[in-house]
């Protein structure tokens, strides 16, 4: 960019998950606008939708058999699952978690709770949503993993033990909403007995755990579904993002006695376009033959040289992530813990004029989510930068 040269790791927020107009993608863009722009898919199936439905279902969390909805957006999956859990279980309630980002549409936006600035001068927001703990394990114990085990479990077990105790009958909870990583919040990893607890309090009380999987899915984390890495099975999963390499596209995709709403329940105009439905199967192909296995190699290798930052600098507080979806967290000094957003904001910046792309998320974390094809020559390269900007910033 005027004679510049950026290394992205940012991919658009995660979402050019091939890179910048991969060969393979544009073509089948290119294909298929010379075959059919649009036929919404509300009125008349073509099909690209039930191929991109089979390629899903054969790698969904759960079992099949699955049905779909077709969006534009990370935003509208939600909107439908939001919709389709009420439709479902005739309950009218929905459990969500702090530091949550689910889009800003008046009903994903309910559900967030990432920053004040997402809601400031929109309220009033969709009535029935409760928001509980998320296990922000560098903010609320320390210990190592046995006692971030044990703050996990705490943060599921409030839900039960406290909020259907006190002020919400379980009996009218519709879903519980959970990103398996917290991304706006802060690239944020659970532990994994913390979604494994919201399982079984779903299972309990027939509540729909519904997954977000806009940010970590598709492959990012070196699996799928960044749900595998603890084994858990949803009942509904929402995606989008890196599923069609920057074409608009988000999907709801649910076990499929859920979604089981009559026509005209929910519907979409442009949702499923060919365009963006081609695009999606290109991208699924390369995610498949190459793109995942190298995120989840070229992720642990950039890891494990970030860990040893924790020994090196004093306000590179906490490092953590699985595959390409990871998390540096910027503080005043470790003893502290205490959020430095403006250092955080410096060192990005630096790193910008050093010709590395990259952008924050939650209070002082800065989030390293590039393609998932980059290479690991481009990692190290960018990791020096950001090393450097490092040390610069605290000079």
């Amino acid at each position: 960019m005027d004679g510049n040269e950026f290394l992205d790791f940012t991919a658009g927020i995660a979402v050019n998950s091939t890179g910048h107009c991969h060969p393979e993608v544009v073509k089948a863009i290119q294909d298929q606008a010379a075959e059919l722009l649009h036929m919404s898919g509300t009125d008349f199936y073509y099909d690209l939708m039930p191929r991109v439905a089979a390629r899903l279902s054969a790698i969904a969390p759960m079992p099949g058999p699955h049905r779909f909805y077709y969006g534009n957006s990370g935003a509208e999956a939600i909107e439908c699952a939001m919709k389709l859990a009420r439709y479902h279980t005739r309950r009218q309630n929905i459990i969500s978690f702090l530091g949550s980002f689910h889009g800003r549409t008046m009903g994903a936006l309910s559900l967030t709770a990432s920053k004040p600035q997402q809601k400031r001068r929109f309220a009033p927001f969709v009535p029935g949503i409760t928001h509980v703990r998320y296990p922000y394990a560098y903010h609320g114990c320390s210990g190592g993993p046995q006692a971030e085990e044990v703050f996990g479990l705490a943060c599921a077990r409030f839900i039960e033990d406290k909020l259907f105790k006190t002020s919400l009958p379980p009996e009218e909870v519709a879903a519980i909403f959970v990103e398996p990583i917290q991304g706006e919040g802060g690239y944020v990893v659970p532990p994994n007995i913390f979604l494994e607890e919201i399982r079984r309090i779903c299972d309990r009380h027939g509540i729909l755990m519904v997954i977000d999987e806009i940010q970590s899915g598709a492959g990012r984390t070196g699996k799928w579904w960044a749900i595998e890495h603890c084994g858990v099975q949803p009942d509904i999963v929402c995606m989008a993002k890196g599923i069609a390499s920057g074409m608009p596209l988000g999907i709801c995709m649910s076990r499929a006695e859920i979604m089981d709403w009559v026509p005209g329940s929910h519907a979409s105009t442009f949702g499923g376009n060919p365009l963006c439905l081609a695009a999606a199967l290109a991208t699924l192909d390369i995610i498949e033959r190459e793109a995942m296995a190298n995120a989840a190699n070229v992720g642990a290798a950039a890891l494990a040289r970030l860990a040893t930052w924790l020994g090196k600098y004093e306000i590179v507080g906490d490092v953590r992530g699985r595959g390409l979806m990871i998390g540096v967290e910027i503080v005043r000094d470790k003893d502290s813990r205490t959020p430095a957003g403006a250092l955080r904001d410096r060192i990005v910046e630096l790193a910008f004029g050093r010709g590395l792309l990259l952008l924050g998320c939650g209070e002082s974390t800065i989030r390293l989510c590039p393609p998932l094809i980059v290479t690991q020559q481009e990692t190290d390269i960018a990791l020096d930068i950001l090393e450097e900007c490092i040390v610069v910033a605290t000079r």
